[in-house]
């Protein structure tokens, strides 16, 4: 069992939610749902958490009412590997949500996610400033990650 696992709050959409994420990501399943009793305070026989795996990584979703909401103040990192990668996760991830800047997107939910491929943080950190800048300014003007446009901009062609 991990350690930490990341509490998600929702209003009344947490099994939708978890089912939704689930859907995106391999490896990933419902574990286990509990419903709230006459304790309350959510309606008794209604959702109260889900606990689910996204790619192996345990979560936790609780319908909590709306009391909070998500900010960009936190988000879920998916690291890819290339831009096929991006591009399906950015596609589904965004499908009713919000596209921000620098491959961020918030989720149907409201739920920040930043979809990245694994070179961007290579490409940013090179040990040459001038084309760490050029990668980082080209990053700047993205929405959806471009990992061409990334190593164009680092002066690599392939």
């Amino acid at each position: 069992m991990q350690k930490i696992t990341p509490f998600l709050w929702f209003d009344t959409q947490a099994e939708e939610a978890a089912k939704f994420y689930a859907s995106i990501f391999p490896n990933s399943k419902i574990l286990s749902v509990a419903r709230y009793g006459d304790a309350g305070p959510g309606p008794k026989g209604s959702v109260m958490t889900v606990e689910f795996e996204l790619d192996g990584q345990r979560m936790i979703a609780l319908n909590g009412g709306p009391h909070f909401k998500f900010t960009e103040a936190i988000s879920l990192s998916v690291d890819c590997k290339d831009q096929k990668e991006v591009d399906r996760y950015w596609t589904r991830l965004s499908q009713g949500g919000q596209e921000s800047m620098c491959g961020w997107l918030k989720d149907k939910y409201g739920l920040s996610w930043q979809v990245t491929p694994g070179i961007l943080g290579k490409l940013i950190s090179d040990k040459d400033a001038k084309k760490a800048k050029r990668v980082m300014e080209a990053m700047l003007k993205m929405r959806k990650i471009d990992i061409a446009a990334l190593k164009a901009a680092a002066g690599k062609t392939s």
